[in-house]
């Protein structure tokens, strides 16, 4: 797929990387990544739907992934808003007032926040397989692997398979390039589901991209520890939200199961829930990447 352009753009003091698709004078789709993934995790096929559609896409590299700058979390932790600064940065580095506005996973919690604090800078609102930034799931998933019942009100756990995964990836030697590709790769099989069919060059092709790209992979688990920060600025009702909004969510998402996205639809006013049968918590099954491209094309049409 033929780049229109790349740039860096600054924010807070940092260089995040960035790429443009399709006609600068059409409307912009800010596409927003999840936890520990750059741009690319934004598949070129449904990148290229979006193009294709009449839209401009914009991308980038999160702080600590990819060719964007790191971070010392340790002297310097971020929180939700911060990420969230770096996606209004990427629409002021290409100029760009207003956007539709895509989040994935943690990049939809960042898009919920965007929508509630800087509803100026949105559109339109689409979260994919993501749950309300409001919502901490970390309890819910200590009480899982502690083997406990879950407390009244707690949104479902990963499934299982993706909690045995997990103890089992600690385990597994990260050292070597081929190992941390193994490693990672598994995770994705997992996070998939058990239904749609795992395209697994794709993947593949996607990890080690990711693992080369990066100058400093490990930074990236930083996003795990940001995305536990539960600040006051992630407790606003999402009632406020005014943008037109649309929720996807997979039917077998292993790590946010299907009620957060039924969770996060009934908290903003208006939102249309539409579910994905087969999909997990990943792009990586034929066919998929084009699909959800339709469904955003569809909601965007304003």
């Amino acid at each position: 797929m033929d780049c229109a352009e790349s740039a860096f753009v600054t924010s807070a003091g940092l260089r995040l990387w960035t790429e443009r698709f399709g006609d600068p004078e059409h409307p912009a789709i800010l596409l927003i990544m999840g936890t520990a993934t750059p741009a690319i995790g934004w598949p070129d096929a449904l990148v290229e739907t979006l193009v294709d559609g009449g839209r401009q896409v914009l991308r980038f590299d999160h702080r600590d992934t990819g060719r964007s700058d790191r971070v010392d979390f340790a002297r310097h932790p971020y929180t939700l808003a911060d990420m969230a600064g770096d996606a209004v940065a990427v629409l002021d580095g290409y100029g760009v007032g207003a956007a539709h506005v895509v989040g994935a996973s943690l990049g939809g919690a960042i898009a919920q926040w965007l929508a509630v604090h800087r509803p100026e800078r949105v559109r339109t609102l689409t979260t994919i397989m993501a749950g309300p930034m409001g919502a901490d799931a970390g309890p819910a998933w200590a009480r899982a692997l502690a083997g406990q019942a879950p407390d009244p009100g707690d949104l479902p756990p990963p499934a299982p398979r993706f909690l045995e995964h997990l103890a089992a990836k600690a385990a597994m030697p990260r050292t070597t390039r081929e190992e941390h590709i193994a490693a990672d790769l598994e995770t994705w099989r997992v996070l998939n589901g058990g239904v749609l069919p795992f395209d697994e060059p794709a993947a593949r092709r996607f990890v080690a991209n990711s693992f080369d790209r990066a100058s400093d992979y490990a930074a990236a688990a930083n996003h795990d520890l940001a995305g536990r920060r539960m600040t006051d600025d992630r407790r606003v009702p999402l009632s406020s939200i005014t943008a037109p909004t649309l929720v996807l969510h997979g039917t077998e998402d292993p790590l946010r199961p299907l009620p957060h996205g039924e969770a996060l639809a009934a908290q903003v006013p208006g939102a249309r829930l539409r579910t994905v049968p087969g999909m997990g918590h990943a792009f990586f099954s034929p066919g998929l990447p084009r699909r959800i491209g339709e469904l955003v094309l569809e909601h965007t049409m304003v």
